[in-house]
């Protein structure tokens, strides 16, 4: 584990490491340390600027990245709320500013990626972990019994609570780290790294069902069973894989619909989110609020209402079509395709859509399961998740979109792209 904190780097490059390592490590936590690492990161990027490494900027690569922050700008211009539509702006300024500034930067992140995401899935299953004594002291605290850690008040968002993350947001970084050590796990030979990135699996999924995220738990369902084996496997040894894959999958939907909790939180709520409003219900579903968001979409499909006008929209929405629990809660869509749809129309929803595709594009060119795997989470928590309008949900999507992307780049390549020193 020493490569993790020493390598053999610039003085320049490793404290640039040392920061992203940082960055990836706040990402569970508040925001701030986010914010304040990445601000230290650019004014060292900055201070070491060297034109001899700067990669180029102004490529396809970068406005694709870039896309989502382009919509929200073009839609100000329009827009039926100002206020909101600046504030939806400043948010995702972030999504701008990280294709630039690892352009910038002179680290070579196709050279220290397996570092930097071992160091973050580390980070990841030592923060399950304290969720879980958090949790179990909790229970002797107040002298339950130790079942009650499986009941409604320690699964979702109250297990995720401690750390103050939602619980999806939560579910996507500990997916990622899942999927690392998962290939990382196939490819050791050594016995005793072997049975620690085991372990360290085997942590990391008892988190996600603890934490009982639809969405991530459907996503690694086709990422484990389908996608693992077929970028990393071969011949004989793939189909092991798929056999194993699938009894494993099924012994855990089997343990998921065996508890009462589990099977309320992954079966039932979702029958219940993609079923019609009906009279006398006090929650309503993902269904309802989705009929009263393509309503809205249908009156103004090509460019939307403009950023920030999604909140004001359906909040009267929702009260003129009786979903009080929605709009008592002032709810958004719940579905970052609706989301765009409403804000920017079907432009905005074929530039995003158009995003995935170039994601998709590049991991099966590559070859690149873990670029894969992100823009799939994303492809599915998007149907369920507005996670472009809160923090944590657009800075996980603009550092890892970035980071797998520009990890992927040949160092020389860019080096002739670059132009002579």
């Amino acid at each position: 584990m020493s490569e993790l904190f020493r390598i053999e780097d610039s003085l320049s490059n490793k404290i640039s490491y040392y920061h992203i390592t940082l960055l990836m490590a706040a990402l569970p936590f508040d925001m701030f340390y986010s914010h304040l690492i990445l601000i230290n990161l650019i004014i060292h990027t900055l201070i070491h600027l060297n034109k001899k490494t700067i990669k180029p900027v102004f490529k396809l690569r970068t406005l694709v990245l870039q896309s989502v922050f382009f919509v929200t700008l073009f839609s100000i211009i329009y827009t039926i709320n100002i206020t909101g539509a600046y504030n939806e702006l400043g948010r995702r300024a972030i999504i701008f500013f990280f294709p630039i500034l690892l352009c910038l930067n002179q680290l070579d992140l196709k050279k220290y990626r397996p570092q930097l995401l071992l160091s973050f899935s580390l980070v990841c299953t030592i923060t399950i972990l304290y969720l879980y004594a958090d949790a179990l002291i909790t229970i002797k605290h107040y002298k339950l019994p130790l079942k009650a850690l499986f009941s409604g008040s320690f699964t979702n968002h109250n297990f995720s609570e401690p750390i103050n993350m939602h619980a999806t947001f939560f579910s996507m970084q500990v997916a990622i780290s899942l999927i690392f050590l998962l290939s990382v796990l196939v490819k050791e030979s050594g016995l005793y790294k072997k049975l620690f990135y085991l372990v360290c699996s085997c942590i990391l999924t008892a988190g996600l069902i603890q934490l009982s995220s639809k969405s991530i738990f459907i996503a690694l369902i086709i990422i484990i069973n389908i996608a693992i084996p077929y970028f990393l496997l071969q011949g004989a040894k793939r189909w092991r894989f798929v056999v194993a894959a699938s009894f494993i999958s099924v012994l855990l939907i089997a343990g998921i619909l065996y508890s009462n909790t589990f099977r309320e939180r992954y079966l039932i709520e979702l029958t219940a989110d993609l079923s019609p409003a009906k009279n006398g219900e006090i929650l309503d579903s993902r269904l309802a609020r989705w009929g009263v968001a393509t309503g809205l979409i249908a009156k103004r499909p090509i460019i939307g209402y403009g950023a920030g006008s999604e909140m004001d929209l359906l909040h009267q929405s929702f009260f003129d079509h009786k979903l009080y629990s929605s709009f008592l809660n002032n709810l958004n869509a719940h579905n970052q395709y609706l989301s765009f749809l409403i804000k920017s129309g079907v432009i905005g929803l074929l530039i995003y859509v158009g995003t995935l595709a170039f994601g998709f594009n590049i991991a099966f060119r590559q070859g690149d399961l873990l670029l894969f795997a992100f823009i799939t989470i994303i492809t599915v928590v998007s149907l369920s998740e507005n996670f472009l309008d809160v923090d944590k949900g657009i800075i996980f999507y603009a550092f890892f979109l970035s980071f797998f992307i520009f990890s992927n780049e040949n160092p020389k390549l860019i080096s002739k792209l670059s132009g002579p020193p």
